[in-house]
């Protein structure tokens, strides 16, 4: 089911953005508008259903250097300029949500940082003291929160979910702060919902870092297996391609690459075990080894792999796909996105203006980051209504 709205609330520049959510979008502002902290918001949504939130917010220095740095709230004369910024930063407690409402069911994480309790000594206080807790969580049948929707809810060391009857009534009672309800609470019997919602958010897939360096493993031979979805580095790309080519479509992966090089093609050879990858080209008497090709064109290569996968995900992220991209690759490469949100929904962060441009001419939803004074807003879309669930 494809995700219809998108929350996030204090993180880094993302104060409170609510973004609704098309089939193929297209995240777009100037440097430094709040374009990579959105994709990494999006990232740690699925880090959720992971298990790997909290160890994605330490390596990015914890949660109090991810949050909202400005105040908690501007008056109009501040925001029109006819009065100077000031507040309390940070004021208020702590809190990193993010949440999204798909077309059946909607999900909200709140983060906080742990409270020590009255009394508490200092050998009492845990060394993990900065790691984050969550103070709430919920999931809903919708596409906002409310009284009457919640089908499971987080309350203290609780989960809550709706049986046959419609009432709420603990499954779990031991969960840790630090635990997720999607981890723990998930379960066939009790809980199919979070379950089945889970294992969506884990299908998502997040491509933003192919390695196209002189050393890539993608530029030398690799055990093959079957691989359905191609590593998020590319790491496994020649196994991937022969895999569309088997149980995919392999005729339009082969278009595709015909579309943006004409007359070349790519070959996948195996030889003990070791799948190799080739690109023949018109004019050459044969086909250049993966470790000959340009940066671009294995990236392109890999771009196409990805976009034809056998196995589409509900969701697939692209960080800045035209990175070492030749302009004449760009209306190819939006070709083949807009092809691939038939099958996936597709969300493109990009500040390329050629190939933002040609993915509008495919009918994407625009989504315009802007900076206001300090936090990152988006003035070509109306927020649709939403919901954080109560600590």
């Amino acid at each position: 089911m494809a995700l219809i709205t998108l929350a996030v609330s204090g993180y880094r520049s993302l104060r409170s953005l609510v973004l609704p959510l098309e089939r193929l979008n297209v995240v777009t502002g100037a440097n430094g508008s709040g374009k990579s902290s959105l994709y990494r918001s999006l990232r740690l949504l699925a880090d959720v259903a992971q298990g790997q939130a909290i160890a994605s917010l330490a390596a990015e220095g914890g949660l109090r250097s991810t949050m909202w740095a400005g105040g908690s709230g501007y008056s109009v004369a501040m925001r029109s300029g006819r009065s100077p910024m000031q507040g309390n930063i940070g004021a208020g407690p702590v809190s990193l949500r993010l949440g999204f409402a798909s077309e059946d069911y909607g999900y909200a994480i709140d983060l906080g940082l742990p409270i020590p309790g009255p009394g508490a000594s200092r050998e009492d206080v845990s060394l993990f003291g900065h790691d984050p807790v969550v103070k709430a969580e919920a999931v809903w049948v919708g596409e906002r929160l409310s009284r009457h929707n919640a089908i499971a809810r987080r309350s203290n060391a609780s989960v809550l979910v709706q049986d046959r009857n419609g009432r709420l009534r603990p499954v779990v009672t031991d969960l840790a702060p630090f635990e997720s309800m999607m981890m723990r609470a998930a379960d066939p019997t009790d809980a199919v919902e979070l379950l089945l919602l889970r294992e969506r958010m884990r299908a998502w897939r997040f491509y933003d870092h192919f390695r196209i360096d002189r050393d890539a493993p993608a530029r030398s031979p690799r055990i093959g297996t079957r691989t359905v979805a191609l590593a998020s580095d590319g790491a496994d790309l020649a196994p991937a391609i022969q895999t569309v080519r088997e149980i995919g479509n392999g005729p339009a992966f082969d278009e595709a690459i015909e579309d943006a090089f004409a007359g070349s093609s790519v070959e996948i050879g195996a030889a003990d075990g070791l799948f190799r990858l080739s690109m023949r080209q018109r004019g050459l008497l044969r086909p250049l080894d993966a470790s000959e090709l340009s940066d671009g064109t294995l990236r392109y290569i890999a771009l196409a792999t990805a976009l034809h996968t056998p196995r589409p995900p509900e969701l697939m992220v692209l960080n800045e796909p035209e990175g070492s991209l030749h302009p004449s690759l760009l209306e190819p490469l939006a070709r083949m996105i807009a092809s691939a949100s038939e099958r996936s929904q597709v969300i493109v962060v990009s500040h390329a203006k050629s190939l933002v441009d040609a993915l509008s001419h495919h009918g994407a939803q625009m989504l315009a980051l802007e900076k206001e004074n300090g936090e990152t807003i988006v003035g070509n879309v109306e927020p649709p209504a939403w919901t954080w669930p109560d600590r």
